[in-house]
This record gives structure tokens, C-alpha cells and sequence, in this order.
């Protein structure tokens, strides 16, 4: 059994692996893994891999240092069953390379754009001859949230509650049509431009955020929340014997 660790910029996730099967997620803090010792006592883990885009805490390096089995971490230098083409691979963020081993791994021999819906949105491409090519990131709805009202003078920091119409009718209705369906139009627009670039895409949808815009994109789009969960886990795989 595996374990698989993903830090991300708003929290952390501990999975379980049984082969390729997911048998169980925690939902942790970005700053800590106590779900650690729980994952230890209630299964044989025998493999573990750690994907961060942060900076580990402190608390995380104590923890992950008395943890019992070797975690390895993604790195550039990380063998991969596709072929990475990203002209700065040692700034490549290591969940947008999990999700494109997860989505290969899925749909092999596919053109594929991987939509991730988190704290940041990128859009990633993942092409028929197994290369992953790059893509590319813009902010995720809570940074736009924030923005709109750190930097004007009288608009309010609201949030994704309440009513989403297509045109705004007060300025809390107005800054969420704006967020919420700005984004989902982004989507389409890329969907539709990169469609026209890589021959019968499939997209997949992924990340925190990416209930809020699973409906207005085409009903065809695989939703799948664990897609970098996955990747992780293949990437480990992967290297077992390395």
C-alpha cells in the first residue's frame, strides 16, 4: 500500500493507495499532517510520496522525519511515464505535473487539457504521443475575490454564496456574476481554443474549487477530484524500484 501527500497553497491531502485503487483521503492544514499516525496504524503503508508547492513547515519536517517508511519527494529530477517538454522544469509546480501523469494514465494516446479549479487555475496539456507540453495559470476565485477588494477603494470582500446571476443587479451580484462567470468563461474559451490546436481533446476537471464550475462547460468534460491524487501515486509506481 501507498501513501500520497499533497500540499497545496489552501490545505493538504493524505490518500491511501491499494495498487491503483484509492482506498481513503484526509483532508489536513497545509502546515501539518497529523493524519499521519492515524494512516499508519490502520494500514500496512509500505511506499510514500510528497508533493508540495509550499515551503514544508516545520511541523511537516518533524513529522514526515519520525515517519516511519521513506517519502519521497517530486522533483524535476523525478522519472516520469510521460515525456516532460516544460522548458523550466525546476519550476514546475508538482501538482500541475501529477494531475498530467494522473489524466495520461487515464486516456493514453489522447490529447488532453487538465483543468485545475484550485487556489490558482492552470490549464495543462497532455498530447496524444504521451508529452506534456505546458499551459497555462491565471488566478483561482478566491485570489479574484480578494483582489477586487484589496485594490479598489469601496468594493467588499464577498465570496461564491449566494446568487450567481448573468447580470449583476448590486455590486455584490455584480463582483460575483463577474468572478464566477468569468471564470467559467475563460474555461469555455480555452476549451475552444485549444480544440482547435490538438485533434478529438478531452478535458478533465479537477481541484478545489472545480464543483462551482462544472456546470455552463460542455457535458462531455470528466470531472475527477482526486486527479492529482492519482498522478502521485503513478508517479511512485512508477519509481519503485528506483
Amino acid at each position: 500500500m501507498n501513501i500520497v501527500i499533497d500540499i497545496g497553497n489552501t490545505t493538504g491531502k493524505i490518500a491511501v493507495f491499494e495498487g491503483d485503487k484509492l482506498v481513503e483521503v484526509l483532508h489536513q492544514s497545509n502546515q501539518s499532517l497529523d493524519g499521519l499516525q492515524t494512516i499508519l496504524r490502520k494500514y500496512p503503508v509500505e511506499m510514500g510520496i510528497l508533493s508540495s508547492v509550499m515551503d514544508l513547515s516545520w511541523m511537516i519536517k518533524s513529522q514526515l522525519k519520525h515517519f516511519p517508511i521513506v517519502i519521497k519527494s517530486v522533483s524535476s529530477f523525478t522519472q516520469l511515464p510521460l515525456n516532460n517538454l516544460y522548458a523550466s522544469p525546476e519550476t514546475l509546480g508538482d501538482d500541475r505535473l501529477a494531475a498530467a501523469v494522473g489524466a495520461h494514465d487515464q486516456l493514453p494516446n489522447e490529447n488532453i487539457l487538465i483543468i485545475d479549479a484550485g487556489t490558482c487555475i492552470t490549464y495543462d496539456i497532455v498530447t496524444s504521443d504521451g508529452e506534456y507540453v505546458g499551459g497555462c495559470i491565471s488566478p483561482g476565485k478566491t485570489a479574484r475575490f480578494k483582489s477586487l477588494h484589496r485594490f479598489t477603494a469601496h468594493l467588499p470582500l464577498i465570496d461564491e454564496m449566494g446568487d450567481t446571476p448573468t447580470v449583476g443587479y448590486d455590486t455584490q451580484t455584480g463582483m460575483r456574476a463577474g468572478v464566477i462567470n468569468g471564470i467559467k468563461y475563460e474555461m469555455r474559451g480555452y476549451i475552444q481554443e485549444y480544440e482547435k490546436i490538438y485533434t478529438g481533446l478531452h478535458v478533465i476537471l479537477t481541484g478545489g474549487d472545480s464543483i462551482h464550475f462544472e456546470e455552463g462547460l460542455p457535458k462531455d468534460i470528466i470531472f475527477d477530484k482526486y486527479l492529482v491524487l492519482k498522478g502521485l501515486n503513478k508517479i511512485l509506481n512508477y519509481n519503485r524500484n528506483v
